[in-house]
């Protein structure tokens, strides 16, 4: 059964990434590892760091009235 979620933030963003990265029982080092970066940048995700990235992406959904939506798939799906 897929879990979805709306994403208000960075923060919220991250938070269901990081649900979706434990619910394949993955440490950041191995999701790191299965995407060539390091663990350290996992962790700025799933903390919801600020980045010029992220902060023009929430003001661009905010102000065009956008929302978003994760959904984490299982993987029987």
């Amino acid at each position: 059964m897929p879990y979805t979620g709306r994403v208000t933030s960075p923060e919220s963003l991250g938070r269901i990434l990081q649900q979706a990265r434990l619910l394949h029982g993955w440490s950041q080092r191995e999701l790191a590892a299965r995407i060539g970066t390091t663990q350290r940048y996992i962790w700025e995700i799933e903390s919801g760091k600020p980045s010029i990235y992220t902060e023009r992406l929430f003001a661009v959904l905010r102000e065009t009235g956008t929302e978003l939506s994760a959904t984490i798939g299982t993987d029987d799906e």
